[in-house]
């Protein structure tokens, strides 16, 4: 679930080390440079020449026909999810994923859908759990339209979905005839981790979206894409949502950067991930779950202080941490360097001292 960062204690300084979140990051200035290069027009009308060739250059990434420039990646997913299915009918997810715990409510109150929540350990439910909850048709029970995964799972520690088991869990919901979606808010953070293209690992989803605000250091801006015939569907969604933009290759140069120099430093923030679960690792008491990509969940309860009082005391140091089911949630990007990690691991064990 999604937090916002909570009221600075009085007096604290402003932020030096923003470990809250990936949505921090600002765009640098090689990124802004583009943003004001940019040839623009007007999105809605299909006139604006960036945004059309992010478009192109997404659907190709993905394997898919088409795709469509939204506002936010939640907006991605409410309008994948009222092109997919038709109110009553029900989606397949884990309890954990963005679209039933940190999307306000958005798939039941404007598409009247139920969200059926599968468990599993980091983030994500097995070929036989999903397999042992899809039903025969019944007038008693919702139709079953939609299965989504999160690549990766947030919650579930930033974990990567294993290509072999999204293949089992497309190739399940083929069997029975439902569609597939692919949450991609940090789809670039898996592919970099496992050495796999885009395309390959979304190839079983009939739609997929990648969020350009996370690592790749975009101020705005996700991309949904599918098959055409999707996608046009999609477009009528976005329009009705009030995501329809005007000269919006302003942002969509700052993606197409991204693209070109952000995917493949995404392996910088893994590298930090991985120092500070060392670091954390070597204090007695401290449990701390294994990064696979950018995600850095520990308990500091056994090592002397409740997750709060933690956050708490760090962001009087000027380090901002988010805390996640009881959990405090560190999360590196394109702002936060090696230095920073050390510092932070630093000031970290000399609160705990303090005790």
């Amino acid at each position: 679930m999604v937090h916002t960062p909570a009221r600075p204690p009085v007096g604290a300084p402003p932020v030096r080390i923003n470990l809250y979140s990936d949505t921090q990051t600002l765009p640098t200035p090689a990124m802004k440079e583009a943003m004001m290069r940019a040839e623009m027009g007007d999105e809605q009308a299909g006139a604006d020449p960036t945004v059309n060739e992010l478009c192109d250059r997404m659907a190709a990434l993905m394997g898919k026909e088409a795709a469509v420039f939204m506002p936010s990646g939640t907006m991605c997913n409410v309008a994948a999810t009222l092109t997919h299915c038709r109110p009553g009918e029900e989606i397949i997810a884990h309890e954990t994923a963005h679209i039933l715990t940190s999307e306000g409510g958005a798939h039941a109150a404007l598409g009247g859908f139920q969200i059926l929540p599968l468990r599993g350990p980091g983030g994500q439910f097995s070929p036989d759990e999903l397999r042992a909850h899809i039903r025969g048709k019944s007038r008693h029970t919702p139709t079953q339209r939609l299965v989504e995964v999160e690549q990766t799972a947030n919650i579930g520690g930033g974990t990567i979905w294993p290509k072999q088991v999204l293949d089992q869990v497309s190739a399940i919901a083929k069997e029975h005839g439902l569609a597939t979606h692919m949450d991609g808010a940090r789809l670039m953070n898996a592919c970099v981790a496992a050495g796999l293209p885009a395309a390959e690992m979304a190839a079983g989803y009939d739609s997929v979206w990648l969020d350009f605000t996370k690592g790749l250091g975009a101020p705005l801006g996700a991309v949904l894409c599918g098959s055409a015939e999707f996608i046009d569907e999609a477009w009528r969604w976005k329009q009705r949502l009030g995501g329809a933009m005007r000269q919006a290759g302003i942002c969509a140069a700052a993606c197409l950067y991204a693209l070109d120099h952000h995917v493949d430093r995404l392996a910088e923030d893994h590298a930090n991930a991985q120092a500070l679960a060392r670091g954390l690792r070597q204090i007695p008491g401290m449990a701390v779950e294994t990064p696979q990509t950018n995600l850095v969940y520990f308990d500091p309860a056994g090592a002397g202080l409740p997750a709060a009082e933690l956050v708490k005391r760090l962001r009087m140091q000027g380090v901002q941490l988010s805390i996640l089911g009881g959990r405090i949630r560190a999360c590196t990007h394109l702002n936060i360097t090696a230095g920073m990690i050390e510092e932070t691991l630093g000031l970290l064990r000399a609160e705990l001292a303090r005790g």
